[in-house]
């Protein structure tokens, strides 16, 4: 067992051995092998909690921030279950990992467990049991971590069933109990090979200043667990009680608030034998990921590379107008301005309903093109004027691209949205602009965005008459010719034939311009949700080049 022998006694040698920690970042296999291949200073990469079958988690929102480097967060242990993680791994292991792979598992009985264990032991290099989850389903997480008896049975009745397993078992605790080193001692006892600790303190109740309502959405009524840097001092203070109670022998992963060399320091002199890192990762840019682990490393400065902004803070808005295109698309427009570039997004909430990312149209007046989609959407489709819908963000980055003389926009669904924002940037290149729209059917009136969008350059509405994305067929060789640009924002599939149809008629893959608007949950680089080829358009940006999609074997 490689992670024994690296991690084991290390508190006495006090290097620091850092780790990533489970549901934040490191969440799908396109990230994992990202930081396994650009960030050599991150030693233990920890998976999301898999169990046996797809859960979708909590509705968003599922995270929030009462002040700059404290964080509530509900995910709800979402994720694709066993089978999908087990091929995700199994492509990770075929080409090689360069780092420890720690796997973590969630489960509401003995038996779901012992299944997880024997199906992914010959893919990880520790298993990590989450005991600890405070606002996961009953049965799950902290239902088994908070009762010694409880965590101790099902670490020895997973040991007995399945005495063969190559990997350490871990047991993450939480720290919601009143004397964590006792159930550390007993899951010890029972057969596990050490502690993680800790998860996330609460669940609390955080309250939103301007609405006075809720914000996270979920069964526990908008209570989520703490992180960040006000859970750290219970977080040493648990280490240290576990390190007393268990001997120098187990292992400790340590985590909880780190976000400094001196926080990193302070946990391996508590006894922990790894240092995690979670939600301060959210306040990096991606660039800065190696130096930041490099520095707790090497008791380098950290403070420099982390924000101190809290980019969770919610803007109030009122509705002032909604025209309706058909009953399922509607341009809304609300109270207020922003200074949104394409490439950048906001999230629209209302309390108690939820929130989701929608593109800007135009920043002022402050404009939305929304299709009823969903339940939220729905709820977006009944305000009134006079209500009052919250926005947090910019989130993303302004889209980074070459000047050319002339330009092909697509949009293609609510794509056309974004259209608005490129064409004003271009324009103030002196970029001439064709500008083409699908549409579903053709309507008698204009369509939206019709009058914002003319206005850049010529512009053309191409009915889909039961061919999505028939607008495509109008792209010839003469569009693309001479010093012309594609930007094409719209349903993913829609974008690659665009794509590809260009690059056929001899456009360079350099100056194919793609809007990659994946779903995200979090907006600021905790979840991973948004993950494009290891990119994260909630902080780079959702416009990627043609080129750069396909060197990152981006899944569009």
């Amino acid at each position: 067992m490689d992670a024994l022998r690296m991690l084991r006694k290390n508190h006495l040698r006090g290097d620091v051995i850092t780790s990533s920690v489970s549901g934040v970042l490191t969440t799908k296999e396109e990230l994992i092998r990202f930081f396994d291949r650009n960030v050599p200073s991150l030693d233990i990469i920890t998976t999301k909690s898999f169990q046996v079958i797809p859960t979708p988690g909590n509705r968003e929102p599922v995270v929030c921030s009462p002040k700059a480097g404290d964080f509530g967060n509900s995910v709800g242990l979402r994720n694709p279950g066993m089978e999908a993680a087990i091929a995700g791994l199994e492509e990770l292991r075929k080409e090689g990992l360069r780092a420890l792979l720690n796997v973590s598992l969630a489960a509401d009985c003995p038996e779901n467990f012992i299944t997880l264990v024997k199906a992914f032991d010959h893919l990880a290099d520790m298993l990590e049991l989450n005991f600890s989850c405070p606002h996961a389903a009953a049965g799950f997480g902290a239902s088994i971590g908070t009762d010694m008896a409880t965590a101790a049975d099902y670490v020895r009745r997973i040991c007995e069933a399945y005495p063969g397993r190559k990997s350490p078992l871990i047991v993450k605790l939480s720290p919601n109990v009143d004397d964590i080193g006792a159930i550390a001692r007993a899951v010890i006892e029972a057969g596990a090979d050490g502690i993680a600790a800790i998860n996330t303190v609460g669940p609390e109740l955080y309250i939103e200043p301007h609405s006075g309502q809720p914000i996270l959405n979920n069964r526990l009524g908008g209570r989520g667990g703490a992180s960040g840097e006000w859970v750290k001092g219970r977080a040493i203070e648990c280490i240290r009680s576990i390190r007393e109670a268990i001997g120098d022998e187990p292992i400790i992963l340590g985590m909880g608030g780190v976000s400094s060399a001196a926080d990193a320091e302070a946990m391996v002199r508590a006894g922990a034998d790894s240092v995690g890192v979670g939600s301060a990762l959210s306040r990096l840019k991606p660039s800065d990921y190696e130096r930041f682990f490099h520095a707790l490393k090497h008791g380098g400065d950290t403070s420099s590379l982390l924000s101190d902004r809290n980019e969770l803070e919610y803007t109030p808005h009122t509705v002032l107008a909604k025209e309706m295109y058909s009953e399922d698309l509607m341009v809304i427009t609300l109270s207020g301005t922003l200074d949104c570039k394409p490439g950048q997004f906001v999230f629209l909430w209302i309390p108690g309903k939820g929130e989701k990312p929608f593109s800007v149209a135009v920043n002022d007046p402050l404009t939305f093109l929304i299709r009823k989609r969903g339940i939220f959407t729905a709820d977006l489709f009944d305000a009134k004027p006079g209500d009052v819908i919250y926005s947090r963000g910019l989130y993303g980055a302004p889209m980074s691209y070459r000047k050319s003389a002339r330009a092909l926009l697509i949009g293609g669904g609510t794509g056309s949205a974004v259209l608005p924002l490129i064409a004003e940037t271009l324009k103030a290149d002196g970029t001439m602009m064709d500008i083409r729209v699908g549409v579903v059917s053709r309507r008698d009136g204009k369509e939206a965005l019709e009058d914002v969008l003319s206005a850049y350059g010529s512009y053309m509405a191409v009915a889909d008459d039961g061919k999505p994305g028939r607008v495509l067929d109008t792209i010839t060789a003469d569009d693309l010719a001479g010093d012309t640009s594609l930007y094409v924002v719209g349903p993913a599939r829609m974008m690659e034939k665009a794509a590809l149809k260009a690059e056929s008629l001899g456009l360079s893959d350099e100056r194919i311009y793609l809007s990659m608007e994946k779903n995200t949950m979090c907006g600021i680089g905790m979840c991973g949700e948004c993950s494009c080829g290891g990119h994260l358009p909630c902080k780079e940006g959702t416009f990627f080049t043609w080129k750069t999609l396909k060197e990152n074997h981006a899944e569009l």
